[in-house]
């Protein structure tokens, strides 16, 4: 397979006026956390088909994708690492989450982590040590503990609830939205399987995690009882 091919037919689906669209979306202004993030404007059905056409390309040539500034060839590269990763041998995966966390500084917004961490991540770490996961978590890059976090959604889909709880902990009280959101929402996937452990760690933290993650965490709560937790948390303010 020809990688320049592959650059060549990402042009061809290119869409300047959803590349403008995708740049405010993304958060791509000064300051902003994916400053100067550049876009063709490709939409996910189109990425997905393509990576389904070039999942046969050489691993060398996906993490040369992977290095693209262009934000849609960072994710085809990840979408094609998942292909790769799923039909691949024990090596191969290995292979595959080894540079997945050597190289997740191209990770670098929540949609390349949100599609991807717990399909290589996850499932690597499922029965494996998970030392590198809370190195994840503990590093100052809010995107390795995005990673972290996302990582979870996969030992949560089988009912492991540990590890995501540890998480939360030592994330709980983080000032970036965007892990309040992801910790929230990682308790209400927790509260879809096992509502009393999810109840069992708000009752415990209610008080002290940020108001966004506690409102991601009892959005499908009942009204009456989601009014309750906030009353809880305003009054420790």
């Amino acid at each position: 397979m020809d990688l320049s091919k592959l650059k060549r037919d990402l042009k061809n689906h290119a869409d300047r006026k959803q590349a403008e669209m995708l740049k405010r979306f993304f958060k791509t202004g000064p300051g902003e956390y994916a400053q100067d993030d550049l876009f063709l404007g490709l939409k996910a059905p189109v990425l997905r088909a393509l990576a389904k056409e070039y999942q046969g390309l050489e691993f060398g040539q996906v993490l040369e994708l992977l290095k693209s500034p262009i934000h849609e060839e960072r994710l085809l590269a990840l979408l094609i690492f998942i292909l790769k990763y799923r039909k691949g041998s024990l090596a191969e995966k290995e292979k595959i989450y080894q540079a997945y966390i050597k190289y997740c500084r191209y990770i670098n917004n929540w949609d390349l982590v949100d599609v991807t961490a717990r399909h290589i991540v996850g499932d690597y770490l499922q029965n494996s040590d998970k030392r590198a996961l809370y190195k994840l978590a503990n590093s100052d890059s809010l995107w390795k503990r995005r990673i972290a976090i996302l990582s979870t959604f996969h030992f949560i889909g089988n009912n492991d609830f540990k590890d995501a709880l540890k998480i939360a902990e030592i994330l709980i009280t983080d000032r970036q939205d965007l892990i309040q959101k992801a910790l929230g929402w990682m308790l209400r996937e927790i509260g879809k399987r096992s509502l009393a452990t999810e109840e069992a760690f708000l009752r415990k933290y209610c008080r002290v995690m940020p108001r966004t993650m506690l409102r991601y965490a009892i959005e499908r709560f009942p009204e009456n009882k989601r009014q309750a937790y906030l009353r809880v948390f305003s009054k420790s303010r």
